[in-house]
């Protein structure tokens, strides 16, 4: 391996303070909180703790940010492109930092962590690339009238992000918005508020004007909760588990009926058809539950086995489960490809639902327990014979637990997979066009793979249906979310007769 990838296992300098008007300060209260390294399970530094007095400065830094004739609203768009082109060569300038930063607080093998971070650099190149592409259309309305349309920001946003990819859901977020104009108020995970600090400094080092671009780590009932409800906040995205993803919309709708977008859980299924390329198919199921320890939203936890094929996928699956056992371990060897859960009460729920699954009948085929010593780390875990009827099967787990189904028909393996309250992802593996067409039309899901899974790319939208969220991020969709349509009509003079 190239020594220039090394990771930078201590860290030094890290930013651990709330990052307000391009500043970092204390929190109100004085009060800090713990990040724990889940390798270890060991505290390794403090974090200041925002709480609502702290929320309430940031969206003032932002709503001053936002005004008209302002630096930031005055900028041409063009301009903001620049900008987050510098932000995304900071980003990869960075990358090994980022990525070593993210694999201490939540435990990402380094390697990964590194690729998440070069892969975020490209979601803002390619925001930076629309943002002087945002325009309005003329409309040909019945009389003597000009009609036109203005897309124009939307305001204050409220960007509450998740902790299992740290790096790409804040440009997930901070990307379109920058792009469209709008100011931003960042949440980040209370497991992992270093990261977004240290990309909350690059976004000052990048030129981004002061409060355009703000950060507040804190707990959710407090901080996130604040952000929500907050009267001069005019937009949120979450994303996150669907349950906080409820109260959040509940609450948007409080204060001003703020414009909202969540991206929330799944229990994504994975159909395997019998003419599927069999070692293709393991390998891609494998990836799509177990890639990030399994805290993946659109992980293929369900997979669904053609009964022709059935023990062969169930024995190869619990094979490679045995061998990605080797490599779990020290999140910074560049060997690991398995890390840690993030905290001990993710580890001790995925171990619940493991026991649940072994208590209702499933075939315990590789794993189900913890791999022991120090940290959260889990065992890569299979279940074979599985039933839609059990726990596992319906609740999303958020571990590296894969369940494996038997199906006759595909017209069997729809229905059966369109069965939940979730629709985030699906994806089917067949050398067929007509069972994949029948498949893409009949599933109810956000995103449909043919024969792969997890490919995530800027241009494409990304989003669910059902209770696995609302809107849609990535790609020209996401920038729609941040923008408000305004109708201009204009009375056109006539001349004398």
């Amino acid at each position: 391996m190239d020594s220039k990838l090394e990771p930078v296992r201590d860290p030094k300098d890290l930013y651990t303070k709330i990052f307000i008007n391009d500043e970092f300060v204390d929190s109100v209260s004085g009060r800090n909180f713990p990040t724990i390294n889940p390798a270890t399970g060991k505290k390794f530094c403090d974090v200041s703790e925002g709480d609502k007095e702290d929320i309430d400065k940031a969206v003032a830094a932002a709503k001053e940010a936002f005004k008209l004739g302002s630096p930031w609203r005055r900028m041409d768009a063009s301009q903001r492109g620049r900008l987050l082109y510098k932000l995304a060569e900071l980003f990869e300038r960075d990358a090994k930092l980022i990525g070593s930063i993210i694999t201490l607080e939540m435990g990402k093998p380094f390697l990964q962590a590194y690729g998440e971070t070069v892969w975020s650099a490209g979601i803002l190149r390619y925001y930076a690339g629309l943002a002087d592409k945002v325009g309005g259309k003329t409309i040909p309305v019945d009389g003597d009238y000009f009609c036109y349309t203005r897309h124009e920001p939307v305001g204050v946003c409220g960007q509450i992000i998740p902790w299992n990819y740290p790096a790409s859901m804040f440009t997930w977020k901070v990307g379109p918005a920058l792009a469209c104009g709008c100011t931003i108020v960042v949440k980040p995970a209370e497991q992992t508020p270093l990261s977004a600090l240290h990309l909350a400094a690059l976004c000052k080092e990048a030129g981004f004007p002061p409060g355009v671009v703000n950060v507040v780590p804190g707990y959710g009932p407090t901080a996130g909760a604040a952000l929500t409800a907050h009267p001069d906040v005019d937009k949120v995205a979450f994303t996150g588990s669907t349950e906080v993803g409820k109260l959040i919309l509940q609450a948007a709708g409080v204060a001003n009926i703020k414009r909202t977008s969540l991206e929330l859980g799944g229990k994504s299924p994975n159909v395997i058809m019998d003419d599927a390329d069999l070692d293709e198919a393991v390998r891609f199921a494998h990836e799509g539950v177990m890639e990030n320890a399994g805290q993946c939203c659109i992980a293929g936890s369900r997979t669904f086995v053609h009964e022709k094929i059935y023990d062969q996928f169930v024995a190869k699956s619990r094979e490679m489960a045995e061998k990605r056992l080797l490599k779990t371990g020290d999140p910074f060897d560049l060997k690991t490809t398995q890390g840690p859960q993030v905290d001990e009460e993710q580890y001790k729920k995925i171990l619940e639902m493991i026991e649940s699954g072994k208590k209702d009948g499933a075939k315990l085929e590789s794993g189900g327990a913890a791999v022991g010593g120090d940290g959260y780390f889990i065992k890569p875990t299979v279940f074979s014979e599985v039933t839609d009827n059990m726990r596992i099967a319906k609740e999303e787990i958020f571990g590296p637990v894969q369940q494996i189904f038997k199906f006759k028909t595909l017209d069997e393996a729809i229905e059966r997979a369109n069965a939940t309250q979730y629709g985030l992802g699906a994806a089917i593996f067949t050398k067929s066009i007509d069972n994949a067409m029948m498949f893409t039309q009949g599933i109810r899901a956000g995103t449909v793979w043919v024969n792969l899974y997890n490919f995530v790319t800027p241009q494409a939208p990304f989003g669910g249906f059902k209770l696995s969220g609302l809107g849609r991020e990535l790609g020209e969709y996401g920038m729609s979310l941040y923008q408000e349509v305004k109708t201009v009509m204009m009375k056109i003079p006539q001349k004398n007769s």
